[in-house]
């Protein structure tokens, strides 16, 4: 299994902002599926905390989809270094053998107000979602959510 990761230092005022996902070899009958990690609860106290007008910044595409309490949760989503650290240990022990790889990554900064958090995405037939706090020893101290699209992969032959 390849890890790798990309920690330049934190750009946000909070220890907040890595990006987790993962490559999984076989999936409900795909190969090589990629899922993106997520916390889907947090603190209310840390985004009371938070000084939004230095972290959200212009919408990408068009000021009228602009919501900025939902593109907040696009940074509460994400995990901190140490949260990072024990969630990629907890998988390399775990799904080691299962598998293809673990990428990290800090998400940029500003984040625009027109960015839809993962946990708002709607699942369907295709789109899935993991809970791993589900899952019988899970060691973990903050639940993790992970989302798939099976559209995207393909289907061995």
């Amino acid at each position: 299994m390849n890890a790798n990761s990309n920690k330049p230092e934190n750009p946000f005022p909070v220890d907040l902002g890595n990006a987790v996902s993962m490559v999984i070899e076989y999936f409900r009958g795909y190969q090589n599926v990629e899922v993106h990690l997520f916390k889907p609860r947090w603190e209310e106290k840390l985004e009371q905390e938070i000084d939004w007008d230095s972290i959200l910044g212009a919408p990408v595409r068009d000021e009228s989809l602009s919501d900025p309490l939902r593109s907040r949760k696009v940074l509460l989503e994400t995990f901190s270094s140490q949260e990072t650290d024990s969630l990629v240990n907890y998988l390399q022990s775990y799904y080691e053998s299962r598998l293809n790889s673990i990428h990290t990554q800090m998400i940029g900064s500003p984040i625009p107000k027109d960015l839809i958090p993962l946990s708002e995405v709607p699942e369907s037939e295709k789109i899935g979602i993991i809970r791993f706090e589900d899952h019988s020893n899970y060691p973990l101290s903050f639940p993790v959510h992970g989302i798939y699209d099976l559209s995207k992969h393909e289907q061995p032959t």
